[in-house]
């Protein structure tokens, strides 16, 4: 088993409508709150039981950013110890974001190139 990295703090900056995490293995990822938002892994945003995976959607870091109630969170929640739950101003909370699908969501061009 990959030893996945853990998130060592987790913020969402409202102004800049986006998370930032720092991980345990020092790198720091800067998720745009649009992306997290079009990512969202639950059944309903994935189109169904049979579209659903442990990677993000294909296409996902093509999409136009969008300003919206939908990409506007409300809340974080640690999900035990191995994900996040996002509330959006839309009242969707369905998605449960676990660490290493969010880790491999990081659009920086490092984790962009793997």
């Amino acid at each position: 088993m990959v030893d996945v990295p853990i998130p060592i703090s987790i913020r969402a900056e409202q102004k800049r409508a986006r998370i930032i995490i720092n991980w345990s293995d020092d790198h720091v990822s800067e998720y745009p709150n649009w992306l997290i938002r079009a990512a969202c892994p639950c059944v309903e945003c994935r189109g169904g039981h049979d579209e659903m995976s442990n990677q993000p959607p294909q296409g996902v870091f093509n999409l136009l950013p969008e300003d919206s109630s939908r990409t506007r969170i409300e809340s974080i929640h640690h999900v035990g110890s191995y994900a996040l739950s996002i509330s959006w101003e839309d009242g969707h909370s369905a998605g449960i974001f676990d660490f290493q699908y969010l880790r491999s969501l990081c659009p920086c061009s490092e984790c962009r190139l793997d």
